[in-house]
């Protein structure tokens, strides 16, 4: 029936999330259209659609944020419904009556619902008029300093200061003492206006050890209200989730059905319609109060799926329809556990910056019944940094949530990533922890910042094994002989260092962390084994097996695994607990600074433009300095390969480039 009311709908988002509404739309006969920026052009939404229409340049605000650029791209495509997915316009009231006015359906709620809760003031004061409880604060219209310190006064310190108009941790402060409230309310309002062109602010009194923990609901145009069970968010960092789990640990059936019913409350309260999320935060005694309502579906919505077996955006596509709800309360089962991990391209050492770069490899655990991956790119993509720099949702279920530990842990193991900076070691320790596995007793928004050290550890030095599954998986990585000897069979074109009288020794350099490590491999009479010149010692080491990506190693009798992906100067080991980036100084393998083949030269590993030395449509000689990259504390120089011309220059002195970004355009002269 839905799909013969919506026979092409856009999907108005970019990622892992219009991925996923492809898939059901794809699932009940709907043609979908994507829709994408300049820097989205050739992500994997894009191949995935039926049709793809260009929104405008890499900057959200001159596309994905252009409201009458998507509302032409459904015309142009025959588009009859329009899916927000989450972000982006996903919240935006004026696009939802945009839409109406041009005879597209809104996959979402009726912009007035938006309205009353995309205000978090007014959204407490509704919620409070609907007998929903909500934490403690004030939300009034005055807003002057000397206000927000008598209100303080009354609920107590500490406090949490907010922004009204937004969420992500935007404009968020805690304030233990009077004389900390001033410079917290001039950084939130700062923060505030700049994130969402509103700096009215609220405060709240803020709960010492908190849980966040929210309610999936659904409503339809018939007048059926349900909650689909509760989902755990606690895990966090900088406001902002990072593990989530369904059903919450330590939830009782009676204390699920009395904040299910007060989130159905909330829900009829402001005339909803669709998939929402009623969010609270309970405290250690087991009161619970309400916090806010997103009004769209959530990044965590899978893990609700997982424990009640239900398509939600199926859901979504049904009333947005006309439909009834699928399903009463009473046919809602929650069965199982399940976790979600939210891979990211970003830093944990450096507060979880965000970083980009080109996914070199990307390998997902073998995916069933009890692992799903929502994903929104492929090996070979790049991270756009423009935008959040999600990579993928790890999802996992089992019957219990000890069960379900172990396939999050199996899962996360079995992940390999290389090109970019991501999480995936933080996720590993995260679910290794044993805090972590005891669940609601330490479960709380402040869990991450409380085991910081065991969680985002200082670097530790590179052990002997890991230098030498880095220097044999070089080795393995070149060819057996020298390129184009005019005697292949000739002792002189092997690479195994063979010399009169003995072999000589090959020096491999490598920089983790800033260290630089040396090792020397000495080739033995027996074929295929090296003595390497470790810092503990000298070791035997042979290649057992080298298919690509992995390399497997007989290290003085004790086997040691890891996959090992190489791009240019840089080689990406993990061996399923941690993942070490390494830059390769070998002189044979020379910084990866030649051009690909093509004339394009590009950065083989993330770092800053410190020099150009030459630009647009200079002719140079051989050997000349062209740009200098400054990555890991040393400085590479890119060199003219032959007489020529540059034909683009697309670097700038003191720009940051990801791996693989290019930095000019080359063409040899004629010979």
């Amino acid at each position: 029936m839905t799909a013969a009311v919506f026979d092409r709908i856009l999907i108005a988002n970019r990622g892992e999330i219009a991925c996923r509404v492809m898939r059901t739309a794809r699932r009940l006969g709907i043609a979908t259209v994507a829709v994408h920026s300049d820097a989205d052009r050739d992500a994997l939404h894009v191949r995935m659609a039926d049709q793809s229409v260009r929104l405008g340049p890499a900057e959200a605000r001159r596309s994905y944020l252009d409201i009458a650029a998507v509302l032409d791209a459904a015309r142009a495509t025959g588009a009859s419904a329009i899916h927000p997915g989450y972000g982006f316009l996903s919240e935006n009231a004026g696009f939802a009556e945009a839409c109406a006015r041009a005879g597209l359906v809104f996959i979402g709620p009726p912009p007035a619902a938006i309205r009353a809760m995309g205000d978090k003031s007014a959204a407490k004061a509704e919620m409070e008029r609907a007998g929903v409880s909500v934490v403690p604060g004030y939300h009034g219209a005055a807003q002057g300093d000397d206000v927000f310190a008598a209100e303080a006064a009354r609920i107590g310190y500490p406090i949490l200061v907010k922004a009204s108009a937004g969420g992500g941790g935007k404009g968020m402060r805690v304030v233990a003492a009077p004389g900390a409230l001033a410079a917290a309310l001039a950084g939130a309002r700062r923060e505030a206006a700049a994130a969402f062109g509103d700096d009215r602010l609220l405060i709240e009194r803020y709960l010492e050890r908190p849980r966040h923990i929210e309610i999936q609901v659904f409503a339809d145009t018939h007048g059926n209200c349900v909650h689909l069970h509760e989902r755990d968010c606690s895990l966090q960092r900088r406001h902002q989730k990072v593990v989530e789990e369904a059903p919450a640990p330590g939830m009782t059936p009676e204390r699920r059905a009395r904040m299910g019913e007060a989130a159905v409350r909330a829900t009829r309260a402001v005339g909803y319609v669709g998939a929402g999320t009623v969010e609270f935060i309970a405290d250690a005694g087991g009161d619970f109060f309400f916090m806010e309502m997103n009004t769209r579906l959530q990044v965590e919505h899978p893990v609700t799926e997982m424990i009640t077996g239900l398509d939600l955006v199926e859901w979504q596509l049904r009333v947005a329809a006309g439909e009834a709800l699928p399903a009463s309360q009473d046919m809602i089962r929650l069965g199982g556990h399940a976790f979600e991990a939210r891979l990211y391209a970003e830093d944990p050492r450096r507060d979880f910056l965000p970083a980009g770069g080109t996914l070199t490899a990307f390998e997902l655990p073998a995916l069933g019944r009890h692992v799903r991956v929502d994903v929104g790119v492929a090996a070979g993509d790049a991270i756009a940094i423009d935008y959040d720099p999600m990579i993928a949702k790890l999802v996992v279920w089992d019957h219990d949530r000890d069960a379900a530990l172990r396939r999050l842990r199996d899962a996360l193991a079995a992940t390999r990533i290389a090109g970019a900076v991501t999480n995936l070691d933080f996720l590993r320790r995260v679910a290794a922890h044993p805090a972590f596995a005891a669940g609601a007793a330490e479960l709380d928004t402040g869990f991450i910042a409380r085991h910081r050290d065991v969680l985002v550890p200082a670097p530790e030095p590179l052990s002997d094994a890991g230098l030498a599954l880095a220097t044999l998986a070089v080795m393995a990585d070149e060819p057996p002989v020298a390129a184009s000897p005019d005697d292949p069979w000739s002792p002189w074109a092997t690479r195994n260092g063979w010399r009169l009288g003995g072999f000589a020794a090959r020096r491999f350099e490598f920089v983790d962390c800033d260290t630089r490590h040396v090792v020397d491999a000495i080739a033995t009479v027996v074929s295929g084994t090296h003595r390497l010149v470790l810092p503990g010692g000298t070791r035997v080491a042979r290649v057992l097996s080298a298919p690509p990506g992995r390399v497997r190693i007989d290290l003085d009798g004790h086997v040691v695994e890891a996959s090992a992906v190489r791009s240019g100067a840089t080689l990406t080991l993990d061996d399923g607990i941690q993942a070490r980036r390494l830059v390769i100084l070998d002189a044979l393998a020379s910084a990866g600074l030649e051009e690909d083949g093509g004339g394009r030269f590009v950065a083989p590993m993330p770092g800053k433009i410190v020099a150009v030395r030459c630009e647009s449509g200079a002719r140079v000689t051989r050997g000349q300095v062209l740009v200098v990259l400054e990555a890991m504390k040393m400085e590479h120089a890119i060199l003219a390969p032959a007489d020529g011309l540059v034909e683009a220059l697309r670097c700038r002195q003191g720009e940051q480039v990801t791996e693989g970004s290019e930095l000019l355009v080359f063409r040899p002269e004629a010979t």
